[in-house]
């Protein structure tokens, strides 16, 4: 019986170790979340918390700016939105974001800004923070410092990506197939991922500019979306191209869906439809499923 339930155990351990997933051919649409608020800018990324079911979705492209004697403080916005899309509130905590996520380890919505590895210069107000929830996960104007500025990102520009496993960054490089791979503790990249673009049939004026998404799923860990073949790309995290998901050909995508209106958040690939609804509309993607 001890030799059997051995046996049974080191199946069992083996069998979490693979964890398999499918690439779905066509994504399927998850979510849909009509932007109800006019952005106080660019719609820039979308987070998820599972415990309290809210999406927040943030704005970019406001850069911290305050009068002789003033915190400098940008006027950029976060919202947050039910698990059916139902608008529920803003805030403006001051931060020129570019990526949000919700961080298990520490059990806070984060943002990084632009500009955290102050390639453009030292800028106010860049970095890491978390922003304050009420118990129902309202947004608060209240935020706190995470980490400071970090030259290890690289492009002042970039939507850093968040492992919670590893506590990495997965940093796009523009103009380019280069991934960084950070650690706030150290002041340099970790690694350098370089993305297969070639097999996957894409170049880097096709694809996000700044953003690749983290799936969680091992083997299939990196998301990036090819804004002109609309196409979700996958790949590993040695780069290696795993496959590609088919976005909906009907998707009117615009220049700016190579700069901004991406995240990956509830296993979804999150794309910014700019001419659908008044404000536009956020589409979440299934583009990955687990067996």
């Amino acid at each position: 019986m001890r030799v059997l339930n051995l046996l049974l155990s080191l199946a069992l351990l083996a069998s979490a170790q693979i964890i398999h997933a499918e690439i779905l051919p066509e994504a399927q649409v998850g979510i849909k979340i009509p932007l109800t608020k006019k952005p106080t800018t660019r719609p820039m990324t979308v987070a998820y918390i599972p415990t309290l079911k809210r999406y927040y979705i943030a704005d970019g492209g406001l850069a911290p700016m305050g009068g002789e004697g003033e915190v400098p403080y940008s006027k950029s916005e976060i919202h947050s939105y039910d698990e059916t899309g139902k608008y529920i509130n803003s805030s403006r905590p001051g931060y020129d974001n570019r990526s949000l996520y919700y961080n298990p380890n520490t059990a806070k919505l984060e943002t990084v800004t632009y500009n955290i590895s102050s390639d453009v210069g030292f800028s106010p107000n860049s970095g890491i923070f978390s922003i304050d929830l009420t118990e129902s996960g309202d947004l608060k104007h209240t935020s706190n410092d995470v980490f400071g500025f970090n030259p290890a990102f690289g492009d002042s520009a970039t939507i850093p990506s968040y492992n919670p496993e590893t506590n990495q960054y997965y940093a796009k490089q523009e103009r380019g197939n280069k991934v960084w791979v950070v650690e706030t503790k150290s002041r340099e990249k970790i690694s350098e991922i370089a993305l297969d673009l070639k097999t996957a049939g894409a170049e880097h004026h096709d694809i996000s500019d700044h953003f690749i998404g983290y799936s969680g799923i091992k083997g299939q860990e990196l998301v990036l979306l090819d804004v002109d073949h609309k196409a979700a790309l996958i790949f590993d995290l040695n780069g290696k191209y795993m496959g590609r998901s088919e976005l909906p050909k009907d998707l009117k995508l615009r220049s700016q869906n190579h700069f901004n209106g991406t995240g990956y958040a509830n296993d979804m690939l999150f794309v910014y439809h700019e001419p659908e609804g008044e404000f536009g509309t956020y589409y979440g993607f299934k583009v990955l499923k687990n067996n």
